[in-house]
């Protein structure tokens, strides 16, 4: 660890990036996909980031989860170096993988298998207490009646959903979104911002958003982070003032528009910067 830096961070920030770095590959392989990136989020943010592809933000999902070590910098994630601790995490992908030899309520619960301290007492809570939260978490969704459901029959709607529930059936502090909605179609994907946005306000998780659709990033956040092309870093931190709860109708009020017509500004920007020499 370099001088002057300790492996704890204020537990008001429940992560931060200092100086992070990732390279990928070897030798003439190598490129750099994160460049001196730093970021901060508070308990409770919904930070969604956007930007040109491939410009790192999976990447930056990934070292907040763990499922990545920074090649240089310090990831902090509630209050100590990553690795150091562990932190509830939940997370849902573009595509919403089930089990299809389980029930949509047999894997809505399964973090509750794994996950500590749920783990401990699973095989005796599953059909108690675990069974109604995921009811509970089903019915939020308007998925009532389809616990018992295999995944095939369900739409890619309905499984999304699902998916939802999944990620958040053992109260994670950290909700990681990797484009969750960006399979689906306009109007399912509209709907989805709805329950989505009232999940949040009901237990208000810290939730990191990775998403192309400037829409959704303003419907969604409290934070919107712009990065550049790769390598990646943050070039705007944008703090979005709408009130909640918003409806669709918001979309269409002119600061909804200004800040996402503005946002693409900047991500027309970055894709036409030229990419700094590696």
């Amino acid at each position: 660890m370099e001088a002057g830096l300790t492996s704890a961070m204020p537990t008001s920030r429940i992560a931060q990036l200092e100086n992070v770095n990732v390279r990928f590959g070897k030798g003439s392989n190598a490129f750099l996909a994160l460049d001196r990136t730093n970021l901060t989020v508070h308990p409770g943010d919904f930070v969604a980031m956007v930007g040109p592809s491939g410009c790192g933000k999976s990447t930056i999902l990934k070292l907040v989860a763990g499922l990545l070590r920074p090649t240089e910098g310090h990831v902090f994630v509630a209050g100590r170096e990553v690795g150091a601790e562990r932190i509830g995490i939940g997370m849902a992908f573009q595509n919403p993988t089930m089990l299809p030899w389980l029930t949509i309520r047999e894997n809505i619960m399964l973090p509750l298998k794994i996950v500590q301290p749920y783990a401990a007492t699973f095989r005796r809570d599953k059909r108690t207490v675990f069974y109604d939260r995921a009811e509970g978490l089903l019915a939020k969704v308007g998925l009532t009646g389809f616990g018992d459901r295999r995944p095939w029959e369900l739409s890619g709607g309905m499984l999304q959903r699902a998916n939802l529930c999944r990620a958040l059936v053992h109260s994670p502090k950290l909700l990681m979104l990797d484009e969750p909605f960006g399979a689906l179609d306009q109007f399912t994907r509209e709907e989805l911002w709805s329950i989505l946005q009232e999940l949040w306000m009901e237990t208000r998780p810290t939730v990191f958003l990775v998403t192309h659709d400037l829409r959704e990033a303003a419907f969604l956040a409290s934070r919107i982070l712009v990065m550049s092309a790769r390598p990646g870093r943050v070039t705007e931190d944008r703090q979005v003032d709408l009130a909640r709860p918003r409806t669709l109708e918001t979309t269409f009020q002119p600061e909804f528009t200004d800040l996402t017509n503005d946002l693409r500004r900047l991500i027309v920007e970055a894709r036409q910067a030229k990419e700094p020499a590696q």
